[in-house]
């Protein structure tokens, strides 16, 4: 049933990726500049991710976030807590330091993540993980 319902989001996330990023004005320009991470406390992660290439606040966001899914599925974990996340922005390149909890279960909170279905997400959507 869960294999099912991956292929079923896999096929509708597919046809979403290019034209998002058609409406961006062709994100294919876009650098992802790599991942730093650092385990703070038990399952608190603090994540480093720089962009450059047209990269604006959103597509910074969404690569933390891919990072944080997919350091929660090489810890053994199904899902992420968004905790917080800073944005810097300096002559087009930018950068964002987030921090995300990890667990086995679903957390308490608005700003959850099925790691699994995020990491699926950001592949279809060319987001690189961790």
């Amino acid at each position: 049933m869960r294999g099912a319902l991956f292929a079923a989001l896999a096929a509708l996330l597919a046809g979403c990726g290019p034209q998002a990023e058609a409406a961006r004005g062709g994100a294919g320009a876009l650098k992802h500049e790599g991942v730093e991470t650092r385990l703070l406390d038990g399952d608190l992660v603090n994540f480093h991710v720089a962009m450059s290439g047209g990269a604006g606040a959103e597509d910074v966001i969404a690569y933390a976030e891919c990072a944080a899914a997919q350091y929660a599925l090489i810890r053994g974990y199904g899902f992420a807590r968004h905790v917080r996340t800073q944005l810097d922005e300096s002559a087009g390149n930018w950068r964002a330091d987030a921090v995300y909890t990890i667990s086995p279960a679903l957390p308490e909170g608005l700003r959850t993540i099925d790691a699994e279905v995020t990491v699926l997400n950001c592949g279809l959507n060319g987001i690189p993980t961790v």
